[in-house]
């Protein structure tokens, strides 16, 4: 009954700490669906697969939002035209180079800009990476619904206009609650379900056996990662988390915590799945896994 209770609470607790962000992410989709245009796209990404992933990563700083939001605002940003390799760099760079983000891991680990440099140029080099391969393997925007695209390209080319009427503020304001009551039901679900089961793991599979794998650096990045997943904390909140294992793993297997937990946890792989197709969901996590995992070994490396 006990080990129900602390279930039940840990699963409170997580939605609780999710919602707000949720909300954050749905809204910024409403606006980005009213008042974002197909024009306005097409004439800040560069054209070069190259640059527009660059872009991508670094988007995420003026976005505040942590991995419980990043799904809506990426699928409405791929809807509206951007590229796959551009908006996959934002959706898994977004909820780790955040100022906000950056700040509490600044906090966390004493004041200390080293841990902050490593988990964003980390999170820029496997975003990057990742989000070039899948754009090479996935040339069709992977959704799990086909949806008929604006004309971006059309809007690229010179001297071609696609006409985009404007409506009255109101509607548009209007335009932006529907659509985010319309994502929020469309994620939320998903965040729940991924609150229970990682509550679930939380409180029925004790830590301390994980811990007692971490004897290499190997072996102790695999279960970091294994943990961070597992524990789906939001990346406002993980750096506290990541910090209290200092005496027990290395910087590098501490890394692989701090960028791995934000880009694929339970919550955000149930929502990835309910947005794109299975093999394309599998595919970002096996490349997320291997880059992560790669990252940490050569931070290991570097601090020792």
């Amino acid at each position: 009954m006990n080990t129900f209770l602390q279930m039940n609470t840990v699963f409170i607790s997580m939605i609780i700490e999710a919602i707000p962000f949720v909300l954050i992410g749905v809204i910024v989709s409403g606006i980005i669906q009213m008042f974002v245009t197909e024009q306005a796209i097409a004439r800040i990404l560069p054209r070069n697969r190259f640059l527009s992933s660059l872009l991508g990563c670094g988007v995420g700083v003026f976005f505040p939002s942590c991995e419980c939001g990043i799904v809506p605002i990426t699928r409405r940003l791929m809807k509206k035209g951007v590229p796959l390799n551009a908006g996959i760099a934002f959706m898994l760079t977004g909820p780790i180079i955040n100022p906000i983000v950056l700040f509490s891991t600044y906090i966390a680990f004493g004041n200390n800009w080293n841990m902050v440099a490593i988990r964003a140029g980390m999170a820029i080099a496997v975003a990057f990476l990742v989000s070039m391969l899948l754009s090479l393997m996935f040339p069709a925007l992977p959704f799990r619904e086909q949806i008929a695209l604006p004309p971006v390209a059309a809007a690229l080319e010179p001297g071609v206009v696609v006409p985009s009427p404007r409506k009255p503020i109101a509607k548009q304001l209007y335009g932006v609650l529907t659509h985010s009551i319309d994502e929020f039901f469309s994620v939320g679900k998903y965040v729940v379900l991924g609150a229970l089961i990682a509550a679930c793991m939380q409180t029925y599979i004790p830590t301390a056996s994980l811990l007692h794998l971490g004897s290499n650096p190997l072996t102790a990045s695999l279960v970091m990662i294994g943990l961070a997943f597992a524990v789906s904390l939001c990346s406002e909140a993980d750096a506290f988390i990541a910090a209290s294992f200092r005496s027990t793993f290395s910087v590098g297997a501490i890394s692989a915590f701090l960028v791995f937990g934000p880009m694929i946890d339970i919550k955000n792989t149930l929502m990835l799945l309910g947005t794109f197709n299975k093999k394309f969901v599998f595919a970002l996590i096996a490349l997320v896994t291997v880059f992560t995992l790669a990252g940490s070994l050569i931070v290991g490396r570097i601090y020792g």
